[in-house]
């Protein structure tokens, strides 16, 4: 961070953004922190992010508009892709193309392929753009703005593990995850 500075906040997710696997999340999250923690500019952080995003999915598009889908078609036994799951995608692209855009922003491997994806389906590009940069704006402020927060409570949270133990801080995570099954559990009983 303290060589590259705030482009860094954008590069990891615009390599990512591009179909790359890359952990464009935790750069910017590491970003966000060291904004904190260096008492840097958080929006600059975001505003990087968010740049890094929207490029990478604009490169992203771009790459399954042009050898995306002749790319599947050849290669697609090799990676376990049929033509079905093809097929599939573009029609869910044509019916829920815009909130897919914008949610998969936050869903960790299908950001690295819904632009490619979209552009393999043909999304207008002016309507792929327009759900990208919300989704990336949307994802930078959250991501940004949660390492700015950890940043900013360093001490603190070294406080906690330090005094709960990692043994303390699995239970911890193990009873929130339980809790998380049996709430969504009960949602879909009703």
């Amino acid at each position: 961070m303290n060589t590259l500075g705030y482009p860094s906040a954008g590069l990891g997710i615009l390599i990512e953004s591009t179909g790359i696997p890359f952990p464009g999340e935790t750069l910017l999250l590491l970003a966000g922190a060291w904004a904190a923690a260096s008492h840097h500019s958080i929006a600059l952080v975001v505003f990087f992010g968010f740049l890094g995003a929207t490029i990478g999915a604009d490169l992203g598009y771009l790459l399954g508009y042009r050898g995306g889908r002749p790319f599947v078609e050849r290669f697609g036994s090799t990676l376990r892709i049929k033509p079905e799951h093809l097929a599939r995608a573009e029609l869910f692209f044509a019916r829920h193309g815009d909130k897919a855009i914008v949610g998969a922003r936050f869903i960790l491997g299908l950001r690295t392929w819904a632009s490619m994806l979209a552009g393999m389906a043909r999304m207008p590009f002016w309507r792929f753009q327009v759900f990208s940069a919300l989704g990336g704006l949307m994802w930078a402020l959250l991501i940004g703005l949660a390492g700015y927060f950890l940043g900013s409570n360093l001490a603190l949270i070294e406080a906690v593990v330090r005094g709960v133990g990692i043994g303390g801080l699995v239970v911890i995570a193990l009873i929130a995850a339980v809790l998380l099954m049996a709430q969504a559990r009960v949602s879909r009983l009703r």
